[in-house]
């Protein structure tokens, strides 16, 4: 499963932001989708497709890493490529592709999106070279952008508010699903096949899922086009990016990501090795521990109603670096656990950083967003490639001190912005009075 899988609240933000020119009139609409009308059934079942699709796609290779590696002769830090290029694509493409799809609509620029990135997923496997792999990765990776680009804003406008969680709810474990079966599929059938093989399952897993979401996705009802502005774009683009406390919300995103990156993109490396000698398809098995994410990412809010967003953060924070030390052990169990705690760390900081943007952005929330996901996959991205390298250079204790080192990045940036939001609030506090 994909870390994605748990952006429920950033891409929440998207299917209530005011900056949709459409939501209001959407919300007044009375034929929108709902359980028990006709057409949102076929609306859940397009959307999960697509979201298996999207994340077994961009993740096919990680838990592969090992055996590209040998395939192609390459490095850890040159194999990482293949994964970075993707999520660094996608990460640079999802905000021109929100522009589009309010252009040309969400569910035209879906379509065309997951058309792309499977036509490209199914000659992946035929790829001559690493640098071949690697750039057919970023076109794919480019292609998947316009998926959560437009599926918010495509709920927020054909579903009713009372069944629009629920409706992104089943979006979002379609990512969680892609992604985790798309990496223990790989993992099996790379161990009988070889990674070609598995790559080409990918592929065809993608196909099956493309066909379903193009028969079954309804027309779109509520969609106004609007005008390619760029000016304004990035207006509202700068905006969020002048603000000190958003600015350090991208940064928090990011570094929690780049600790995941790292981890998930090295560890097969490290347990096919000494002294553990794993077979690649219990490597790939290895990805089942996500689901614990699925399950702190959930509870975050809770902690955050009883420790405040800086305490969840300290919390999740803490929680990954116990799992980063953990996991230095040579025992397999040490190591598992670790990545359990590493997992249900990330998440919950994940998701209490995404939550946030939604609270400090108070107009263009869906650029805030996309913002965030931009930052995010990025720091995978970085994450990936830095780990890797980080793995060919000192081994394991070499990567995981480089996520220590993004988690005292993390660390430092909270009470630093704790700090300014009290200054800004005493400094406003005389202006109010004086006003009232």
């Amino acid at each position: 499963m994909s870390p994605a899988s748990t952006k429920a609240s950033t891409l929440t933000l998207d299917a209530s932001a005011p900056s949709s020119p459409v939501a209001p009139a959407a919300a007044a609409a009375p034929d929108r989708l709902e359980p028990g009308r006709p057409g949102y059934r076929r609306m859940s079942f397009a959307l999960f497709a697509a979201g298996v699709a999207t994340f077994a796609l961009l993740y096919s290779t990680q838990a592969l890493l090992p055996a590209v590696s040998a395939g192609f002769g390459a490095t850890a830090g040159q194999a990482s490529w293949t994964v970075s290029a993707a999520t660094g694509a996608l990460a640079l493409c999802v905000l021109p592709m929100s522009a589009l799809s309010e252009r040309f609509g969400r569910r035209q620029l879906m379509t065309a999106s997951l058309t792309v990135a499977v036509l490209v997923g199914l000659l992946v496997p035929f790829a001559p070279s690493l640098g071949w792999l690697i750039a057919l990765r970023a076109v794919q990776g480019a292609a998947l952008a316009g998926l959560p680009a437009s599926a918010m804003a495509y709920l927020a406008e054909e579903v009713r508010p009372k069944a629009l969680v629920a409706a992104i709810g089943l979006f979002v474990a379609g990512n969680s699903i892609g992604g985790m079966s798309g990496r223990i599929l790989t993992g099996w059938i790379a161990q009988l096949w070889g990674w070609r093989a598995a790559l080409g399952a990918v592929g065809l897993l993608a196909v099956a899922c493309a066909v379903v979401f193009h028969f079954l996705i309804p027309r779109a009802r509520h969609f106004t086009p609007g005008t390619l502005n760029p000016k304004a774009l990035a207006k509202t683009v700068g905006g969020h990016l002048a603000d000190p406390l958003l600015r350090r919300l991208y940064a928090i995103g990011a570094l929690f990501m780049t600790v995941f990156g790292a981890v998930y993109t090295v560890v097969g490396y490290r347990l096919v090795g000494e002294p553990f000698n794993l077979p690649q398809g219990v490597i790939g098995s290895i990805f089942l521990v996500y689901l614990v994410g699925t399950v702190s990412s959930a509870a975050a809010g809770r902690l955050v109603a009883r420790l405040g967003r800086r305490g969840a953060l300290y919390l999740a924070v803490s929680t990954t670096a116990a799992g980063l030390l953990l996991s230095l052990a040579d025992q397999l169990g040490a190591v598992l656990l670790g990545l359990v705690l590493i997992t249900a760390g990330f998440f919950a900081g994940h998701a209490v950083a995404s939550s946030s943007v939604s609270r400090t952005a108070t107009k263009g929330r869906a650029q805030a967003s996309a913002l965030y996901q931009s930052a995010y996959y990025l720091g995978s991205s970085a994450g990936g490639t830095l780990g890797a390298i980080a793995f060919h250079a000192g081994g394991w204790a070499g990567t995981v001190s480089l996520g220590l080192l993004a988690v005292l990045g993390v660390v430092s940036i909270t009470p630093y912005g704790s700090r300014a939001a009290r200054a800004e609030r005493h400094r406003l506090v005389p202006v109010a009075s004086v006003q009232n």
